[in-house]
């Protein structure tokens, strides 16, 4: 089988994702614990057992809930950055040393005929990164937690086949809401996150003629719905010329249920 994944979950409760090839299968974070991890994976027949490794965004509980866990129970190392390391040290419990690596940001890693590329967003945790994933000349780009888009992520990420993007809150139902005004400043500040509008506003510079599918991640809890944050999406981009609904079409992910394995 050749490149394919599934949004395990996404949301502001917690995150997974799963990407795998002809010969390797790997999660990106663990944000639930274990026990929901493994009903995630089993919702798109994924044995953990047959995981090669977890690599790691950043250490916000919502992607590493359930990763120390995960890693001792199924014997999977774990990939991340050395700052991250540091940072999640003290909460995802003892993890031996031989299961811990290094995947420095800005830097490129092959596992079996898997490439994956790491790259530095804004956010506010020590040094949060992502991931574009390259195999058989498909290419997927995850791409959340990001208060911004910058031109480098922009130019990084552009022309994938598919891209699972934050769209994390509609504003005025954030400007409007029950959270204190420091946490409304901070997820509308440059190390947040991504409102559908940005997120709208950041697709029209990236899609190519090889996007297929864009799915709408890290949705919040209390400040976006699915049906707003693809009716925001959707409108901004037909606005601005994109085929969307023609031969581009948009997903939810959801924080609870993983989305079908997909193959570009």
């Amino acid at each position: 089988m050749s490149l394919h994944f599934s949004v395990l979950a996404s949301g502001s409760t917690g995150n997974a994702f799963y990407v795998g090839t002809e010969n390797q299968k790997l999660l990106v974070d663990a944000g639930l614990s274990g026990k929901q991890m493994e009903r995630l994976l089993s919702e798109v027949q994924i044995d953990p057992n047959e995981l090669d490794g977890i690599l790691v965004t950043h250490e916000h509980s919502d992607h590493i809930k359930g990763l120390g866990i995960m890693a001792r129970r199924y014997h999977l190392p774990i990939y991340a950055n050395e700052k991250t390391w540091r940072a999640m040290e003290g909460y995802i419990g003892k993890v031996s040393l031989d299961q811990k690596f290094d995947f420095p940001m800005s830097s490129v890693q092959t596992f079996g005929d898997l490439d994956i590329e790491s790259f530095g967003v804004s956010h506010d945790a020590a040094e949060p990164m992502f991931f574009v994933f390259r195999n058989g000349g498909k290419k997927v780009a995850l791409v959340t937690d990001l208060g911004y888009v910058s031109e480098r992520i922009k130019k990084t990420v552009e022309n994938a086949d598919a891209f699972i993007f934050e769209s994390n809150h509609d504003v005025e139902m954030l400007r409007m809401g029950r959270y204190p005004w420091n946490i409304k400043r901070r997820i509308l500040g440059d190390k947040g996150h991504v409102s559908n509008e940005d997120c709208a506003i950041a697709l029209t510079d990236i899609i190519g003629n090889d996007t297929k599918r864009i799915y709408l991640a890290h949705l919040s809890q209390d400040n976006n719905m699915k049906d707003l944050a693809r009716m925001s999406v959707q409108n901004m981009l037909k606005d601005r010329g994109v085929p969307i609904g023609e031969s581009i079409h948009l997903y939810d992910t959801d924080p609870t249920s993983a989305t079908p394995i997909y193959t570009p």
